[in-house]
């Protein structure tokens, strides 16, 4: 079996600021002045655009779910309540004849 180089680039050298992200030092964030972020209040615009921009795109990907009809979320859930019962009786089984089995033999 033959190795062939990859065509792919190698990662670019890294910057000290992704040497100091790596080391659990804060980073620059676009958008957002520079500095150690205890002087931001908690009323902060770029808080409340993000906040809004994630409400946003969650009600939009939550328009692209197929939701189920009320006759397959019964059917389904009746299939895993079934299913688990019955995993549920096996176990129980196995658990009293091992527990028979041993009382048989450590008497």
């Amino acid at each position: 079996m033959s190795v062939r180089p990859s065509s792919v680039d190698p990662a670019p050298p890294t910057s000290a600021a992704s040497d100091a992200a790596s080391e659990g030092f804060s980073t620059v964030v676009p958008g957002r002045p520079e500095g150690d972020g205890d002087d931001a209040s908690p009323a902060d615009p770029l808080d409340s655009e993000v906040a809004s921009g994630f409400l946003a795109a969650t009600m939009g990907e939550l328009g692209k779910v197929v939701w189920p009809s009320r006759q397959q979320l019964f059917s389904e859930s009746v299939a895993v309540i079934l299913m688990v019962a019955l995993s549920a009786a096996a176990i129980a089984a196995i658990d009293r004849f091992y527990g028979w089995a041993s009382s048989q033999v450590f008497r």
